[in-house]
């Protein structure tokens, strides 16, 4: 079992549809395959061989493709039965059903509204070419292979379930660790710029000293309501948090700092939740502090396009004259890709064919693919 487990999942399933192909007309089998209309036995030919291929073999694609391989298992069930052939392939189509309801990403009802019609469509041409089958047959037939689907969608939340259950302790194991080391040595630091200060006097230095102070305090302040996103049993003031509706003073302190920044918005923004907001505005952040420190003064566009189902993030940095690529993708990018993922988004990264560099990102709305 472990040398199995550790083949890759497609490996393993094409060696189950493999053996299911194999087993598909081995006499013993051959009396427990399906007969839904009842039609006249027919003794397997070519038709009957590509009907348990077709049943069989494209379940290798079950996890990447799961609505087409459910789509073709099914034509090749229908040919199945309206040909009268009979083979232990049939259970093809519960595999495909169970792997639609774990694996299907998007469109389910409609694709569950189209299985539906199609095997209303199969029951009418079975009957029109003479089966014996009533019409209870038909839907006690119809619940029996719904349950594979219902079962695939039960270890799917299942799965969900058990996936966000781990976020939630990592989330609260972060604030934990935030809360122990940072906020400390942040204190420490707030402590000693306040007491410096009354030492030094007045002065330039005591007016730096100030604003270190106050640096920090805010840093603290923002870190505490952080630590109120990341873990639950943490409540903090949400309001505070840094969001959408800030990037428009984080340009115009960037363009204090020197740097020709322009900002562009489209659409409105929608309600997308204390977390996310943060997320997208740490992108338009980390890409702004890049551009200063890596291509000061080179004109800098940010771009957010709202959309209903979430938010769009381009931070674009042009190469001036006669300079060199822009640079600059470290561990910050990296960390904001990871916090954009968490999310459910994409964050990309990288240089322009015109030697300057772009950040973009795509952050949604919860239940939003």
């Amino acid at each position: 079992m472990r040398w199995w487990r550790s083949r890759p999942a497609t490996v393993r399933d094409a060696l189950g549809a493999l053996l299911l192909l194999a087993l598909a007309f081995v006499p013993p089998l051959t009396a427990a395959g399906t007969r839904l209309g009842e039609l006249p036995h027919r003794p397997a030919d070519l038709p009957a061989v590509l009907a348990a291929a077709a049943m069989t073999l494209p379940l290798t694609a079950r996890r990447r493709w799961p609505a087409l391989v459910m789509a073709i298992v099914g034509a090749g069930f229908a040919l199945q039965e309206l040909r009268g052939y009979r083979s232990f392939a049939g259970a093809g189509l519960i595999v495909a059903l169970y792997s639609v309801g774990l694996y299907q990403e998007r469109w389910r009802r409609p694709l569950a509204a189209g299985a539906l019609v199609s095997y209303v469509g199969l029951c009418v041409a079975l009957h029109a070419a003479g089966a014996t089958a009533r019409l209870q047959d038909y839907v006690l037939f119809l619940l029996l292979i719904a349950l594979a689907a219902v079962g695939g969608a039960v270890v799917r939340k299942r799965r969900a379930d058990d996936r966000e259950q781990v976020l939630t302790a990592e989330r609260a194991r972060i604030a934990r660790e935030l809360h122990d080391v940072v906020t400390h040595h942040v204190t420490a630091m707030v402590v000693q710029a306040h007491a410096t200060r009354f030492v030094a006097g007045p002065g330039p230095a005591a007016d730096s000293l100030a604003s270190i102070g106050d640096t920090g305090k805010r840093a603290l302040a923002e870190l505490r309501d952080l630590l109120g996103v990341l873990d639950p049993a943490r409540p903090a003031p949400r309001d505070r948090l840094p969001g959408l509706g800030q990037v428009g003073e984080l340009v115009e302190t960037t363009r204090r700092a020197g740097q020709p920044v322009t900002l562009s918005e489209e659409g409105t923004p929608p309600e997308m939740g204390a977390g996310r907001e943060l997320a997208a505005y740490r992108v338009v952040q980390e890409a702004l502090t890049n551009a200063l420190k890596h291509a000061a003064g080179q004109p800098t566009a940010v771009e957010l396009a709202y959309q209903p189902d979430g938010v769009t993030i381009a931070v674009t940095t042009a190469r001036a004259t006669g300079s060199g690529p822009v640079t600059g993708s470290g561990r910050g990018l990296a960390g904001l890709r990871e916090r954009v993922e968490l999310f459910g988004g994409e964050l990309t990264a990288g240089p322009r064919a015109d030697g300057g560099f772009a950040v973009r990102a795509r952050v949604p709305l919860p239940g939003a693919t």
